[in-house]
């Protein structure tokens, strides 16, 4: 039974309880009374056991999704990376190209030209 049916029952247990004339006191059943208190002793750790499992399963679920951004973050610095290389190695080619171009112009202007 969970601690919050055990405390339901408690009340219950006081609710039901008879007064006690002139006072704010009640007479509760002693042996109700310390079963409540056995089974809320046995319940207290597995709710918190339970929570401790909760809390563990949530922290694996964030370093999982951590780690997946971090792949994902990695992945896309790759890329952007081998884009401006590539980038890079198509400027060189077009400045080669143009330099050649130029160099063939040049050659040809001093060929034709004499």
């Amino acid at each position: 039974m969970d601690i919050l049916q055990l405390i339901d029952r408690l009340e219950e247990l006081f609710n039901d309880a008879k007064a006690v004339p002139f006072t704010h006191n009640v007479i509760v059943d002693e042996d109700k009374m310390l079963e409540l208190i056995d089974q809320m002793r046995i319940a207290i750790p597995e709710e918190v056991k339970k929570a401790q499992q909760v809390v563990a399963q949530r922290d694996r679920v964030m370093a999982q999704a951590q780690e997946e951004a971090n792949r994902t973050l990695q992945i896309s610095r790759d890329k952007a990376d081998q884009l401006v290389q590539k980038d890079m190695i198509v400027q060189e080619a077009q400045r080669r190209a143009d330099q050649i171009v130029s160099q063939a112009r040049g050659e040809a202007e001093a060929t034709c030209g004499r």
